[in-house]
């Protein structure tokens, strides 16, 4: 299934200031629907704030991590980082978006290569979950993991984006980087009382 991102003639924010002011109601919806599991990581500060990001990131950690792994990252992904590098407090079961110094290709990690290797049993019937694994770079994690998929970048320069269901190994697939954070705060939106 593929997301669709924002609303039609709203295409979501693609600068650092739009940035800034989506993410301001992103976390504040997040307070508004954490649960109890979720709250006790919650700083006070973060209470206080409605803000759940760290300061941004420089254009020379961008730069670094990009020649770190080789790839220059998509526009709406950069815009996000210079607004805040990383965030705490996504929703649903992804715990937080990595800082541009931790962003990892998922196959240099410890459960990436467990999912290449496991998903390499059955790629005669299905190559496409090992392809995104052998390629994808993980943006967030928890119990489910973002991945963005540079192989098929656009010619706006934006990549894919999926919602793996690591426990179900089932994937959702959006537009890109801004759809799948709509999709986030739709779901939480969801959850709000009538």
């Amino acid at each position: 299934m593929n997301g669709s991102g924002t609303a039609p003639g709203n295409p979501g924010p693609a600068t650092p200031g739009e940035w800034r002011a989506y993410l301001h109601d992103y976390g504040d919806l997040y307070l508004r629907t954490a649960n109890e599991y979720q709250l006790p990581f919650v700083t006070e500060e973060q209470h206080s704030t409605r803000w759940m990001g760290r300061e941004p990131a420089t254009e020379e950690a961008l730069t670094a991590a990009e020649h770190r792994l080789g790839l220059r990252l998509p526009p709406s992904l950069r815009a996000f980082f210079l607004t805040s590098d990383g965030w705490l407090g996504v929703g649903g079961w992804v715990e937080r978006i990595h800082s541009c110094a931790e962003l990892r290709l998922l196959r240099d990690t410890d459960h990436g290569a467990h999912l290449i290797e496991l998903y390499g049993e059955s790629v005669e019937e299905d190559p496409e979950p090992v392809r995104l694994f052998e390629n994808a770079l993980e943006i967030a994690v928890g119990e489910d993991l973002w991945l963005l998929d540079p192989t098929k970048a656009g010619p706006n320069g934006e990549w894919p984006a999926h919602l793996f269901e690591v426990k179900y190994g089932e994937f959702e697939e959006f537009t890109d980087f801004t759809a799948l954070m709509d999709d986030s705060r739709t779901t939480m939106e969801g959850r709000l009382d009538p």
